[in-house]
């Protein structure tokens, strides 16, 4: 099992470029950094350092192409993980609680989660 990086929010902001689009270079991840948040090319050249340092970039030559060698999914299954324990106590019914009493479901969300209750019923068979 692979160690658990840690991410900045910062830095997630770098890695949501590469997840979107794929194996970038830093100049044009620097690029949407700046037409998104208004950073300046040093700061997004730092904050992707750090996560190459951290191992969740992979730079490529030529032309510093820049490779998440994390996946999405594994991070947002770390991060709910964190998120679960850290403020419903380790609890999912806390925390379908708190999610389903904040917004309205449509009737195709309301399917779905029936969906995927059923599966996982089954997978537990």
């Amino acid at each position: 099992m692979r160690m658990e990086i840690k991410l900045a929010d910062s830095e997630m902001k770098v890695m949501e470029v590469l997840w979107k689009e794929g194996d970038s270079s830093a100049k044009y991840v620097a690029d949407v950094m700046n037409e998104r948040y208004g950073w300046n090319i040093n700061t997004t050249y730092t904050f992707l350092r750090r996560c190459i340092r951290k191992g969740a970039v992979e730079r490529r030559e030529p032309g510093f192409i820049c490779h998440a060698c994390i996946p999405l999914e594994e991070v947002q299954r770390s991060e709910t993980e964190k998120l679960l324990d850290k403020v419903f106590e380790g609890s999912m019914d806390k925390l379908f609680t708190a999610l389903l009493g904040s917004r309205k479901l449509t009737q195709e969300q309301l399917h779905d989660l029936k969906r995927m209750v059923e599966e996982l019923e089954e997978d537990e068979k």
